[in-house]
């Protein structure tokens, strides 16, 4: 996944600023207790990030983003 998609979809399912808010707040288990934007600095492909992302956050994000 390119990172402007990974972008387009955080922000798609958590709104322009909460996706920002999380990429720089939330730790994630399953990226190393990292946040989506150390991980995106560490070079972690975005694809893992985004299904730590919806693993983290099922309810929140829609099916079609999966």
């Amino acid at each position: 996944m390119r990172l402007t998609d990974f972008w387009t979809r955080l922000e798609q399912a958590f709104g322009a600023g909460y996706a920002r808010s999380i990429a720089a707040d939330h730790s994630f288990g399953a990226l190393g207790d990292r946040t989506i934007d150390q991980a995106i600095a560490d070079g972690i492909d975005t694809t893992t990030i985004w299904r730590a992302v919806v693993a983290a956050y099922p309810d929140r994000v829609p099916a079609r983003l999966h």
